[in-house]
């Protein structure tokens, strides 16, 4: 029998979209796996195929509007809509380290805030959908500098700010519509993903902040538990004291 209810991951990779297209496969969801990097998706279909769950994978930079909308229409065709929808795309260039707020500028906002205009175009496309049939969440994960000062990490922590108000006044605006709205904050690294890897190649780079992880599985439980209890805005979740 076909899995009736659909979800999305946005962003997807080895560490917390994994686990996230997980648990939620395994609770009957088809999952539609999205991300730029194609070469990874055939092991990520066929480990969730080995796992009983449903899925298919996209390439599709969420910086590129109009190919990110193109997928997200060809992934209601065939899935015949979407009931979750999962944002979580990475919010750092490995490459280049981030400017420190004290030295940023405009510029800088506006190449951080790339992250976030992608989460209100999917938005865009799949919301009237939900709210005709009076069903669905909306899932945003981001970082702990968007609630608390981290001044390194400069205008990604801008950015995580506002994709998470974004997250919490949906969930206000659409609380008797039947669609949730959620904000997962994450302190820490999580384990399994790129930037945890990252870390373990070269902590010196990475500081205290590599003995500070968290389990994907355990993060995708959380996200899960936002979508089903539908009765709080967000969760944070942190390894740091």
């Amino acid at each position: 029998m076909s899995p009736s209810k659909t979800a999305v991951v946005l962003g997807v990779g080895p560490g917390l979209g994994m686990s996230i297209a997980h648990r939620f496969g395994r609770e009957g969801h088809a999952v539609a796996l999205v991300s730029r990097t194609t070469t990874r998706h055939p092991g990520y279909v066929a480990e969730l195929g080995a796992a009983g769950v449903r899925a298919e994978a996209f390439a599709a930079d969420a910086r590129d509007r109009a190919a990110l909308l193109s997928t997200v229409d060809t992934i209601v065709e065939r899935f015949g809509g979407v009931d979750v929808l999962y944002y979580g795309p990475g919010a750092a260039d490995l490459d280049t380290p981030p400017t420190p707020i004290t030295d940023i500028g405009s510029a800088d906002v506006r190449a951080a805030m790339d992250r976030v205009y992608p989460a209100v175009d999917v938005v865009e496309r799949l919301l009237p959908g939900m709210v005709g049939r009076g069903s669905g969440s909306l899932l945003f994960a981001g970082g702990l500098s968007a609630v608390l000062p981290m001044p390194p990490l400069g205008a990604l922590a801008l950015a995580a700010a506002a994709l998470r108000n974004y997250a919490l006044t949906l969930h206000a605006a659409l609380a008797d519509q039947g669609v949730y709205a959620g904000s997962l904050t994450i302190g820490g690294l999580v384990e399994r993903g790129d930037i945890h890897r990252a870390a373990l190649a070269d902590p010196a780079a990475f500081g205290p902040a590599v003995d500070h992880t968290l389990d994907p599985d355990d993060l995708a439980e959380v996200a899960w538990r936002l979508h089903t209890d539908r009765d709080r805005a967000e969760e944070v979740v942190s390894a740091f004291a």
